[in-house]
């Protein structure tokens, strides 16, 4: 089973690009907070690469800015790709099949982290949706 929840915070604010077919598609990074941390040492990060895809890519670059959290449900997908120099790149990312709103704010709001503002979802009966690659560079 591939299945993978997230829960963090956009690192900058999401860019929706369109292939050639005219798809949605969004690429953007959450920071995920570790549950843990070497002893004496702050809890740190991980950034995770998320691809969205669609009207959840639209509704994701439209409405959800820098600093906002989000919850992302998935699957974790390895890709491979040759690079302008010719080598191969691999490349881990969360395909976004589901996401939440955990806090919504506006763009001018959002320069304040509230928690408290109510959340609100407009990511709802998006259904899953399967990436095609083939036409789009990130």
């Amino acid at each position: 089973m591939n299945h993978i929840e997230l829960l963090g915070r956009l690192t900058k604010d999401p860019e929706v690009k369109y292939t050639s077919s005219g798809k949605a598609a969004c690429q953007f990074t959450l920071a995920v907070n570790r549950s843990f941390s070497k002893a004496g040492e702050a809890k740190g990060a991980d950034f995770i690469p998320i691809v969205a895809w669609g009207r959840m890519a639209e509704a994701i670059g439209n409405n959800v800015y820098k600093g906002q959290r989000l919850l992302v449900e998935g699957r974790l997908q390895v890709r491979t790709y040759i690079a302008k120099d010719g080598q191969k790149k691999w490349i881990s990312e969360v395909v976004a099949h589901n996401c939440e709103f955990i806090e919504y704010r506006t763009k001018e709001q959002n320069t304040d982290v509230d928690d408290s503002i109510q959340s609100q979802n407009v990511f709802e009966s998006m259904g899953s949706i399967e990436p095609d690659y083939s036409d789009i560079d990130f």
